[in-house]
C-alpha cells in the first residue's frame, strides 16, 4: 500500500482537485483507492457527492481500523472509495493531543487497511498542526501544490524547515507546479529555476476554467472533462507521480 498526502501551508493551490484526480487515476489503474478527506470543509466529499454519515464524527475517525471501514463509502467510479470529512473534523487536533501516541496513531489506524487498498490519498487541511505531523508520519509521499509565485515557493521552504527542525523525512516530499499560467514572466521563470530541483515534478497543472467546473460537474475532471488539457495534465503528472512510487 502506498500513501500520498495532498499538502500545503498555503490554502487556494489546487490541492483537493489535485487529490481528487489523481485518486480517480490511481484507481483508473485497477488499484482499489481509497481518498480520505480531512479537511472539515469537506470538498472532496462534495465532489464525489458524499457526505458523512450522521454518526460519523473525528471521535470516529481515531477510534481504530473498524470505525473508519464502516464509514468509507464507495464512489460512482470503479476501485474507488472515500473516507468522507465532517466539520468535527475542526477539533481533530485537540483529540490527537488527547492520544498516548499522537503522532502514530493515524499510522496505526490506517495500516490495517493495507489488504484492502493499494492507494491511499489523504486531501489534508491548509494549516501545520498535530494533524499534519501525524499525516507526514503515515504517508509515503507528501506531494505539495506549488503556484509559481514568491509566497508559495515561500511556504514550500517552510514546510522543508519545519521537516529539518523536526528530523522528519525531507525525502518524502515531493511538489508540483498547480496553476500555472505560462504567458505570466514570473511563472515562466519559477518554473524554469526548479527544472533540475529533484523533489520537484517536471509535470505541471496549467491554471484553468475547466478545474474550476469541477464544482459544477461534482466529479473529476479525468471523467468529466477528459480530452480538456487540464485532464491531460493531471494524467500525466500522475503517471510521473506513480513511476516514483515503484
Amino acid at each position: 500500500m502506498k500513501t500520498i498526502a495532498l499538502y500545503s501551508i498555503k490554502g487556494g493551490v489546487g490541492k483537493t482537485a489535485a487529490a481528487v484526480n489523481l485518486s480517480y487515476l490511481a484507481s483508473k489503474d485497477n488499484v482499489q483507492t481509497l481518498i480520505c478527506d480531512l479537511d472539515p470543509q469537506g470538498a472532496s466529499s462534495y465532489y464525489f457527492r458524499i457526505t458523512a454519515s450522521e454518526k460519523y464524527n473525528s471521535n470516529k475517525f481515531l477510534k481504530g481500523s473498524k470505525k473508519i471501514y464502516r464509514n468509507i463509502k464507495a464512489t460512482d467510479f470503479d476501485h474507488l472509495d472515500l473516507l468522507p470529512s465532517d466539520i468535527t473534523y475542526r477539533n481533530l487536533d485537540i483529540e490527537l493531543s488527547e492520544e498516548k501516541n499522537p503522532l502514530k496513531k493515524l499510522k496505526k489506524n490506517l495500516s490495517e487497511l493495507s489488504q484492502e487498498y493499494g492507494y491511499i490519498f489523504f486531501d489534508c487541511p491548509p494549516n501545520l498542526t498535530l494533524l499534519s505531523e501525524s499525516v507526514f508520519a503515515a504517508s509515503d509521499i507528501i506531494l505539495v501544490p506549488l503556484i509559481p509565485t514568491t509566497l508559495s515557493i515561500r511556504t514550500f521552504f517552510q514546510l522543508k524547515s519545519f521537516f529539518d527542525d523536526n528530523k522528519l523525512d525531507t525525502s518524502k516530499i515531493r511538489a508540483f507546479f498547480s496553476m500555472e499560467e505560462r504567458r505570466k514572466t514570473m511563472h515562466r521563470d519559477i518554473v524554469d529555476q526548479f527544472s533540475n530541483t529533484p523533489e520537484v515534478l517536471s509535470r505541471t497543472i496549467p491554471y484553468s476554467s475547466e478545474v474550476e467546473k469541477m464544482g459544477l460537474y461534482r466529479a473529476p475532471l479525468n471523467a468529466a472533462r477528459p480530452e480538456s488539457t487540464a485532464a491531460k495534465a493531471y494524467k500525466a503528472l500522475w503517471e510521473e507521480l506513480r513511476t516514483s512510487l515503484t
